[in-house]
């Protein structure tokens, strides 16, 4: 539990915000202050998230919204939205939102490589465009884009060359927005998860999470809130000479 109070007065965007890393990194900003827009594909699930945000008497206001990230007019009405009812835009914004259409190379179609592409990689681009357009628009001072993308990014994994891909993908995408975005003050990071236990790996047959957990240096799987608490760092401005970086949370996999 945060006992710092970094975001009060800072409204936070959270995409993918429905569940499992999202709901987490949601949950730690709200801790701390923020006032937290959780946006997922699914309504009903990030009415869930919002009723488990911590409300305290700083004003924080939180909301819930629907967004499908692969869709600009969806994005671009989420962001006016956002705007209409806080009369500002997102100062922190964390693209969480991410999905996996697993086969072999050999194997997978080319709807299931284009639709991971889709959410994953063009939506980490229109959420960050749209959230720093909106503030160069405004003359903000400064901002926060941390997008979440994965150790196989960099090492790859087997049925996943879409996933990968898009979360490699996602790196080129967060450090060249922090090139052209800094003079405006705004920072972009990426965090790289390596075994999480979220809903997406609740599909991983349980003799595969054994193995993975034995390449894991420090022996076991990752919660999501050690991975929100990485983000809660980025987000604030106790990084604020921190740009353009990767930062591993993966207990050790793939050191070296």
């Amino acid at each position: 539990m945060a006992a710092t109070s970094r975001f009060i007065s800072r409204l936070t965007l959270v995409t993918g915000g429905g569940s499992g890393i999202g709901r987490a990194v949601s949950q730690r900003l709200a801790s701390e202050g923020a006032s937290v827009v959780v946006a997922d594909i699914s309504e009903d699930s990030a009415n869930e998230t919002l009723e488990h945000l911590q409300n305290d008497l700083r004003g924080q206001n939180h909301m819930a919204a629907a967004v499908d990230v692969s869709s600009k007019e969806s994005v671009k009405k989420l962001v006016t939205s956002i705007q209409t009812r806080y009369f500002q835009p997102p100062s922190v914004c964390v693209n969480a939102a991410g999905i996996t259409q697993d086969d072999f190379l050999l194997n997978m179609e080319e709807e299931q490589f284009d639709r991971v592409i889709q959410v994953n990689l063009k939506g980490s681009f229109l959420v960050t465009q749209a959230v720093a357009q909106a503030l160069v628009a405004c003359g903000a001072p400064k901002g926060s884009i941390i997008t979440l993308g994965s150790i196989v990014g960099k090492v790859g994994n087997l049925g996943q060359a879409n996933y990968a891909a898009s979360k490699a993908g996602v790196e080129g995408l967060t450090r060249t927005a922090a090139k052209e975005l800094s003079r405006f003050g705004i920072r972009c990071n990426c965090v790289l998860p390596g075994f999480i236990s979220t809903p997406m790996t609740e599909k991983v047959p349980e003799k595969v999470l054994v193995k993975m957990k034995s390449l894991v240096p420090l022996g076991r799987m990752g919660e999501p809130a050690e991975v929100a608490d990485v983000c809660a760092f980025l987000a604030s401005d106790d990084s604020r000479y921190v740009t353009g970086a990767s930062i591993e949370v993966t207990g050790g996999l793939f050191i070296g």
